[in-house]
């Protein structure tokens, strides 16, 4: 990520002929906020004078602790490239302070930027290369998403049969003149699937990165007539939609995971960093598959991940080991989905792997066989466990897990557990319609 000043912003925001400024933020859940603000407000809003109402914004503060301030950071400024030329529209991430100028704990920027710090007093930087897939549906007359796909497509498909590759041609181009690097493009294994691949940086650039890509994906795919949509599971018996954590840790400049003279060339580090996301991964995946129909999508039988295993070539477990070597030695963690907020799914996961290497956690013996094909008992004799099967039950993992919810802060913490209790409660209270279809005439 180019290191960028307020100075440069000032002389972009001139150039480019700026009418309007939004500034960007998410709450607890990774949904993006924006405050829009004219060009001439520019000014305070470098000077991290803008203030709003954080009582407003889901898992933030309460209303007697409503005042917050919005500090951009200068780094972020881009131009939105779809909108008119003729009063340009740019944008600013910002982090959350207090009214007393100390950073907001709840913030789930500051909660990233804590374990990045952690990372860094250890001498490591991480690095992140997300594979966030999604689903492009048709609208109905009313311009309402519906869950009929565009196409009946599949894994690598091509026009004529894939409809969405102008609409995802258009996002490439849209998201490269964004500043990012894209490495692939194709269809998904579902029908109305797809993938767009960009290049690896450090955790937090790639967390902006995640926020902006959802944000254009769905902004071009509805000036295609378009709905794009990141929900992990929206369809009944079809593949549901991941992302993927390609991770790594760089030391002194070179990739730590990356040891020539070891079995495999993975370092010692690197086996501690698995064996850190292994012991903790219950409990992270009450943030990287956070909602109810998260677990719709981690069953056998769909290539996700629902085993707690790693492996070197097989796809079939939570960790997976690339083939690629030297610099692009990585881990691949498979079970994330793009409804996670994606500052806090990196924030546990690096705190995981430092857990790893600190008290030197050594991951179990590498799987090589399809798990999916295992019987119960086998697994059982591999010492192989199971993912949560709910978001309840994933929930309990996170509140017995010290180290998560460190990463996580007490208050985001606190915040995250009560609105995911009451969402898991509203969904256990209604009545739905497999139950009417299974029941209604039975009894």
């Amino acid at each position: 990520m180019p290191v960028l000043t307020s100075d440069d912003v000032r002389t972009m925001a001139s150039e480019y002929g700026v009418k309007f400024v939004r500034l960007q933020f998410t709450d607890i859940f990774g949904v993006l906020k924006n405050v829009s603000i004219t060009v001439e407000q520019l000014e305070k809003a470098l000077n991290n004078e803008l203030m709003f109402d954080g009582s407003s914004i889901e898992g933030f503060v309460r209303i007697e602790e409503s005042d917050m301030y919005l500090h951009p950071d200068p780094s972020t400024f881009v131009v939105f490239p779809w909108r008119p030329r003729d009063g340009a529209v740019a944008r600013l991430i910002c982090d959350i302070y207090n009214a007393d100028g100390t950073p907001f704990i709840g913030d789930p920027r500051y909660v990233l930027r804590r374990a990045i710090a952690e990372a860094e007093e250890m001498g490591y930087s991480m690095n992140v290369g997300p594979e966030a897939e999604f689903f492009l549906f048709h609208v109905d007359e009313e311009g309402k998403p519906t869950t009929v796909t565009h196409d009946r497509a599949g894994y690598f498909d091509m026009t004529p049969v894939d409809l969405g590759e102008n609409a995802r041609r258009d996002m490439v181009l849209t998201l490269q003149e964004m500043g990012f690097e894209i490495e692939a493009s194709h269809h998904e294994v579902a029908p109305g699937q797809h993938e767009i691949d960009f290049k690896y940086s450090d955790a937090l650039d790639i967390a902006d990165k995640i926020v902006t890509f959802k944000f254009v994906v769905r902004t071009i795919a509805q000036r295609h007539g378009l709905h794009a949509t990141f929900m992990p599971k929206p369809v009944f018996g079809i593949a549901g939609s991941g992302m993927h954590l390609n991770q790594s840790l760089v030391k002194d400049g070179t990739n730590a995971f990356y040891d020539p003279n070891q079995p495999n060339q993975l370092s010692q580090e690197c086996l501690y960093y698995i064996g850190g996301l292994i012991k903790h991964a219950p409990a992270i995946t009450a943030i990287t598959n956070p909602t109810i129909n998260s677990y719709k999508r981690l069953v056998s039988g769909y290539e996700a991940p629902v085993y707690i295993a790693w492996s070197y070539r097989n796809r079939s477990p939570l960790i997976r080991v690339p083939a690629k070597r030297d610099q692009s030695t990585r881990i691949e963690l498979r079970s994330p989905d793009p409804s996670c907020n994606p500052y806090l799914a990196l924030a546990v996961c690096l705190k995981a792997g430092l857990d790893g290497i600190k008290n030197k956690i050594t991951p179990p013996t590498p799987c090589d066989r399809n798990i999916y094909e295992l019987t119960p008992l086998e697994r059982n004799e591999l010492g192989i466990a199971v993912l949560p099967e709910s978001l309840k039950d994933a929930l309990h993992e996170l509140s017995i897990d010290t180290v998560i919810a460190d990463a996580l802060g007490p208050h985001v913490m606190k915040r995250f557990m009560e609105a995911k209790h009451i969402e898991w409660d509203n969904y256990r209270l209604q009545v739905h319609p497999w139950e009417l279809a299974q029941y209604l005439t039975k009894f």
